[in-house]
């Protein structure tokens, strides 16, 4: 099989590497990639967002599937492109899609199929929102509907907080996508990711991973696109798994399905586990990303077959096998991130990849046949061992012989679990 991997980042290289090492693969493209998926793929220069271009491609290529890595080209409508070719791709429709697109819409479904997430309501006007918040008081969630490349939320502690966070949407910070904003209940909990492959009826659950979303150690400052992860997640345990899957992603599949636009692909729940269960925060429709690294280190099964058997409606064919063992991934950022930051800065030494540990690539390139970080979050540093305080050791090893001056990290990725096997 000739496969297309569309994307750039860390997410795309740990797919690739993992697509790679399948025995029913002939070629792997990637369009951009990344000088680590360069190890593992033949790079192509395609305009991504060029859907035409995009399928002349595979049709001159002899590509059979294809399997688009970030949210941006699936709300676009890659895939409607794709399949209206007679192309396979892993990836919703741009219809399904909006359970990422739009915030709101992901809430109302969830107020149709009685899902369990916070209580929320959807706002177009600054005052109106502002009024909303003063009534409902502190902590609360405001959100910015469309896609924000993870920065679009606020968990405001304090009523200024929140304030100020309805003026950002409205004021452009998060550009067309804070045009409409949702204000949600703050919800008491831990936090987990929940994977589960979807081909429009049946669905495989694959496993959980807890993210850190705040740039700081201790969970402190502003949030980001997420500094580090680990899987499985402890508070993911077999009893709160089978709850998700009948309370939350059973119900969402027969309802995508029920108003006409079936979703094939990754449902990615983000989960609060509360008092009263799993609910849910929200909704991605890609890998997480640094999620999909730790769980890629984790996957013993061929990924190739997995996600064909999603794109084509055969999912209930198909199994998934695990790792036991815990692996733990640790973002290096560039200064500066989540805000302004310089860009082009040198990598002079990466370590060489062992056989429980590998550095992904995640806004790297080459220039002059050099190595330099171009993006905010430059380096996935993972690694897989016995327990989650071996695999963090282990990580922060590898990363301590990065040579990147530009670079930084959180040094605490794993602490809840960490604590939890220390306890």
């Amino acid at each position: 099989m000739k496969v297309l991997l569309i994307g750039s980042g860390g997410r795309e290289h740990a797919l690739a590497w993992k697509l790679a090492q399948s025995p029913l693969l002939t070629t792997l493209y990637a369009a951009p990639g990344n000088p680590g998926i360069a190890e593992c793929a033949t790079l192509v220069a395609l305009d991504i967002d060029d859907h035409a271009a995009v399928c002349a491609f595979c049709k001159e290529n002899g590509v059979s599937f294809v399997v688009v890595g970030p949210e941006a080209p699936l709300v676009a409508g890659i895939a409607d492109a794709l399949r209206a070719d007679g192309i396979d791709v892993f990836g919703p429709s741009s219809a399904a899609a909006q359970l990422e697109g739009s915030k709101g819409f992901t809430k109302d479904l969830c107020a149709k199929y009685a899902i369990p997430t916070g209580a929320y309501k959807r706002f177009t006007d600054a005052a109106a929102a502002k009024a909303y918040i003063e009534a409902e008081g502190a902590p609360i969630v405001i959100k910015a509907d469309g896609l924000a490349a993870g920065k679009g939320v606020t968990v405001a502690m304090t009523l200024p907080e929140a304030l100020a966070a309805v003026d950002d949407c409205f004021d452009g910070a998060f550009g067309a996508a804070g045009a409409e904003v949702v204000v949600e209940a703050f919800l008491d909990g831990e936090e987990a990711s929940f994977f589960c492959l979807c081909d429009g009826v049946h669905a495989l659950p694959l496993a959980s991973a807890q993210d850190h979303k705040r740039v700081g150690d201790g969970d402190t400052g502003p949030n980001t696109g997420g500094m580090g992860a680990y899987s499985p997640a402890p508070v993911m345990t077999p009893a709160m798994v089978e709850r998700t899957m009948k309370e939350i992603i059973e119900p969402t599949i027969r309802g995508m399905a029920a108003d006409g636009h079936p979703f094939q692909g990754v449902l990615f729940a983000g989960l609060m586990i509360t008092a009263k269960g799993p609910e849910l925060i929200e909704y991605n429709v890609r890998f997480g990303d640094p999620e999909c690294q730790v769980l890629m280190m984790r996957l013993e099964s061929d990924l190739l077959p997995i996600l064909h058997a999603a794109a084509i409606g055969r999912l209930d064919k198909v199994s998934a096998e695990w790792r036991d063992a815990p692996a733990l991934t640790v973002v290096m950022a560039s200064k500066g991130y989540p805000g302004a930051y310089e860009k082009a800065t040198p990598i002079l030494s990466l370590p060489a990849d062992g056989a429980a540990s590998k550095v992904f690539h995640a806004g790297t390139a080459l220039k002059d046949g050099k190595l330099v970080a171009t993006g905010g979050r430059v380096l996935n540093v993972t690694a897989v061992a016995p327990t989650v305080g071996k695999a963090q050791k282990a990580a922060y090893e590898m990363l301590d012989r990065v040579e990147w001056e530009n670079g930084f990290c959180r040094r605490d990725i794993g602490w809840r679990a960490v604590a939890r096997e220390n306890a």
